[in-house]
């Protein structure tokens, strides 16, 4: 005889959880030829419902992951960008702050000012100031910045120790003499300081174990 399970038709496509899980209900009901029962249904339509809810939640937790490395390579990109564009000329400034140097030793090579001196190098010391004045501010506009070290405590990340120098009149780790000034681009060194570093002078007693 013909087995009337034969003649159901096929769930369709997109069917519900509940019609999805009335079709798998019960596999020994329908070997056995009997209809599922109610609770067949309902449990298999709530393992549907628990597995498509396992399902979402990870979907759901792959999209927010996705979205957080999204945004973080948007805001590293964007540091990168800023990095870029704040210290790409930095050779160039560390060049630009050597003609700076250049104009201060130009004007200490100058004698002092003094009464009665010769016009020509009183104004010739003037336009050295002036130049050297409006080359500094154009630096400064372009976040070329130069910081004096004399008279300041050394600072590793400013100053470059040339040499040491005893002396009672300033404290330790004064920077004494200056050959130099510190120049930063932006906040960031490009040309440190030459300094001479204050130490304190040697005791009778400290060169007597020195030389022994």
């Amino acid at each position: 005889m013909p087995n009337p399970q034969n003649d159901m038709p096929s769930p369709q496509p997109g069917a519900s959880p509940a019609a999805a899980a009335a079709e798998s209900a019960s596999p020994a009901a329908e070997e056995s030829g009997a209809p599922p029962t109610t609770e067949d249904v309902m449990q298999a339509a709530a393992a549907r419902i628990t597995e498509l809810e396992r399902e979402s939640a990870e979907l759901k937790e792959k999209w927010l992951r996705a979205e957080a490395e999204i945004a973080n390579l948007r805001a590293r990109t964007r540091r990168e960008v800023e990095e870029a564009r704040a210290y790409a000329l930095q050779k160039f400034a560390a060049d630009l702050v050597e003609t700076a140097e250049n104009f201060r030793r130009g004007l200490a090579s100058l004698p002092p000012p003094e009464p009665g001196e010769p016009e020509i190098i009183a104004r010739l010391r003037e336009g050295f100031a002036g130049i050297e004045r409006s080359f500094l501010n154009t630096l400064e506009k372009h976040g070329i910045e130069g910081r004096e070290a004399l008279g300041a405590p050394f600072d590793p990340h400013l100053h470059e120790a040339m040499a040491e120098q005893e002396t009672a009149e300033h404290p330790p780790g004064t920077v004494v003499q200056a050959w130099s000034r510190a120049w930063l681009l932006n906040g960031r060194l490009i040309k440190p300081a030459m300094v001479v570093v204050a130490k304190p002078p040697s005791t009778p007693d400290s060169k007597g174990r020195g030389e022994g």
